[in-house]
Parts: C-alpha cells; structure tokens; sequence
C-alpha cells in the first residue's frame, strides 16, 4: 500500500513519452486511498512550471507556494501510473480548492462528466 496520500504533490523521476530519457519532475497524486489499498504505485498528473501555455485537460494551481512548488504551475492532463519507489519526496500537497479543479479538469477530458 503506498504511503502517499490523493493531492500530495511529489518529485518523481519521469521517462519521456519517447523512452529517450529519465527528467524529475513534481507531480501531484490522483488516485483515491481505496486504489492505494494493496497496490504500490499511484495514478499521477504531470506538473509544469509553463503556465503560459494551458492545454485541455491542466489546470492553473493557484496556490503554488502552499503545495511546495518553486513557481508558478500548471497541474496537466498528462496522467501516468507510477510504481512507489520512482517517488524521491513529497514537496506537499494541493489545496483543496486546487484539487477540486483539478478533479473538474481531468473529468472533462476523461469523459466522466
């Protein structure tokens, strides 16, 4: 079961798209704790510094400074699954304001409205 909680912004090492190579970056954890019950890995959403530019799907955090983060991000619809130890640390964690539009983001581009 993994220790890390829905909303936990985290530093994981991600594999590009392509398999050319390996970059850490923050992300923020989407699965429920019932999905953690027996698994180790966790359902992750990519984190940007690039706020310039907002695809479907991501989401602007507007209280960056809170959940850890360095600068001013943007919560993606780039969603991945991770296994427990890609997860370096936990920075903190998304408001609760932050995550329910989150939740609103990622259900529009899922389909799950």
């Amino acid at each position: 079961m993994t220790k890390f909680r829905r909303g936990d912004v985290i530093l994981v090492s991600f594999v590009f798209a392509d398999e050319s190579g390996v970059k850490r970056r923050p992300a923020v954890i989407i699965s429920s704790d019932t999905y953690h019950k027996g698994r180790d890995e966790a359902i992750i959403a990519a984190i940007t510094s690039r706020t310039e530019r907002i695809l479907a799907g991501d989401n602007l955090i507007n209280d960056w400074q809170a959940s850890g983060l360095l600068f001013p991000s943007v919560a993606t619809g780039i969603i991945r699954t991770i296994k427990d130890d890609m997860i370096a640390k936990k920075l903190g964690a998304v408001s609760t304001r932050d995550m329910a539009a989150i939740d609103i983001k990622l259900k529009l581009v899922l389909g799950l409205s």
